[in-house]
């Protein structure tokens, strides 16, 4: 087991090594945020090959990560196409100066695949650990369920708000419509359904001891570069929105206060 873990963050290194460079010529190291749901999908696929024969629940959490991480990986390739490095790297390479292309490599490349490679931690050790229940039980239904949950607020709120900027009346205005209505951020609250739900099944495959994994991306989805990264000037940016946070939760789906 520790074998194929350690192959696994070689290979998902190497590959964000390669982005890097690539990010180099390129004088974008946003191209790295693509790629996030396809690095997860290496890992799973990765541990899957590494067996010789699967249980069911092997190939529902493999296809559990490739459904959401190539959705992620495409929207945000189509969202990102074109339009240059995103802000925040652009603030963090004014904010460096000439060492940002060595900096990048560990603070943004390598750092992604090491947490990419911790959150996916029930991904892996629920296809290698010896499972607790051959047969299905209600942690794989309520896993698959709670998934489920996360996948639509993170596809629908992707939609939503993606149809919302395509119009040029609302450019300048705060998306406070459809599931923006109960929520500041869905696609955040949709990650965080997602990887519990993996979690949930991961534990009947043995992987009860890695709920570090979907904590880790909760951590950083609430406090680090989700909800508190974005919101930081947002309000600045866009006079409405100090009243959107006043009236809309910002993490967990609720009625709207008035």
């Amino acid at each position: 087991m520790l074998s194929v873990l350690g192959l696994n963050l070689v290979l998902i290194l190497s590959l964000l090594t390669l982005l890097w460079l690539l990010s180099l010529a390129l004088h974008d190291a946003s191209i790295v945020d693509p790629f996030w749901g396809t690095g997860f999908v290496v890992v799973a696929l990765a541990t899957w090959l590494s067996k010789e024969s699967h249980h069911g629940r092997d190939h529902l959490l493999v296809a559990m990560v490739a459904l959401w991480g190539v959705r992620l990986s495409l929207y945000l390739l189509w969202r990102n196409i074109g339009k240059g490095e995103d802000r925040r790297y652009q603030a963090m390479r004014a904010r460096i100066g000439k060492s940002f292309w060595w900096v990048s490599l560990m603070s943004v490349f390598m750092l992604q695949g090491v947490l990419l490679w911790i959150i996916s931690m029930p991904t892996q050790i629920g296809q290698l650990a010896k499972p607790l229940w051959e047969s299905w039980t209600v942690l794989d239904w309520a896993g698959i369920t709670l998934y489920g949950i996360g996948l639509f607020f993170e596809a629908v709120g992707d939609a939503q708000l993606a149809r919302f900027k395509s119009n040029p009346a609302n450019k300048g205005l705060v998306m406070n419509t459809g599931l923006w209505r109960y929520t500041r951020h869905p696609n955040y609250f949709g990650d965080f359904c997602v990887w519990w739900g993996i979690y949930l099944v991961s534990i009947a495959g043995g992987a009860w001891w890695t709920f570090f994994g979907p904590a880790v991306i909760s951590f950083f989805l609430i406090r680090v570069s989700g909800v508190t990264l974005l919101e930081r000037d947002m309000a600045d940016r866009r006079p409405d929105y100090r009243t959107y946070q006043r009236s809309t939760s910002s993490f967990f789906p609720w009625f709207p206060r008035s």
